[in-house]
C-alpha cells in the first residue's frame, strides 16, 4: 500500500478555514483510507487534551463541521467528498468521550470505523436520507454515539 497525499479540488485552498477544517488539517487528503486516517488523527489528539477540552473540542467540531463541509461542498460540487473527514473527527472524538483506560481507546477507534464503514441501521440510512452539512455529519455523530455506548458498556462489564 502506498501512502499519498491527494490534490485539493480546484477552487479549494489550504489557506482556508474551512477548507483546513473540512480535511481535519489535511488528515482528509492522505489516500488510500481517508476515513481511518482522519479518525486517527482525531484519536490521537483525543489522548493530548483533558477530558473537559475534549468536550469542547467536539462541540466546535460539531459546528465548524457544518460550516466548514457545507463550504467544502459548495466549492467542490460534491455531496460528502471522502477529503470531508471533520465528521470523523467528530465522530470519532463522541465515541471517545465514552473512554478512561487505553483498552476502551482502542475499542473506541476500531468500534467508530467499522460502523462509519459498513453503516448499520439508522448509521446507514442517516447517511442516505440526509443531504448537505448535516449529511456529513449525522451518520457519523451516529456511528460516534453508538461506538461510544458500547464503550461504555464495556467499561461497566470490565471495570
Amino acid at each position: 500500500m502506498k501512502l499519498d497525499y491527494k490534490p485539493l479540488p480546484a477552487g479549494l485552498s489550504m489557506k482556508n478555514p474551512a477548507t483546513l477544517i473540512a480535511t481535519g488539517f489535511g488528515s482528509g487528503r492522505m489516500y488510500p483510507m481517508p476515513g481511518t486516517w482522519g479518525s486517527m488523527a482525531a484519536w490521537i489528539v483525543a489522548f493530548v487534551v483533558s477530558k473537559p477540552v475534549l468536550i469542547f473540542a467536539f462541540i466546535l467540531a460539531c459546528i465548524g463541521g457544518l460550516w466548514a463541509a457545507k463550504h467544502f461542498e459548495d466549492q467542490s460540487h460534491s455531496h460528502d467528498s471522502n477529503m470531508i473527514v471533520i465528521d470523523e473527527w467528530a465522530g470519532m472524538w463522541l465515541a471517545m468521550l465514552f473512554a478512561s483506560f487505553l483498552d476502551q481507546a482502542i475499542l473506541a477507534f476500531v468500534l467508530f470505523r467499522a460502523l462509519d464503514i459498513m453503516k448499520p441501521g439508522l448509521i446507514g440510512w442517516l447517511d442516505k436520507n440526509v443531504s448537505g452539512a448535516w449529511g456529513v455529519m449525522a451518520d457519523d455523530l451516529a456511528a460516534g454515539l453508538a461506538a461510544g455506548i458500547i464503550v461504555y458498556g464495556y467499561g461497566l462489564w470490565m471495570y
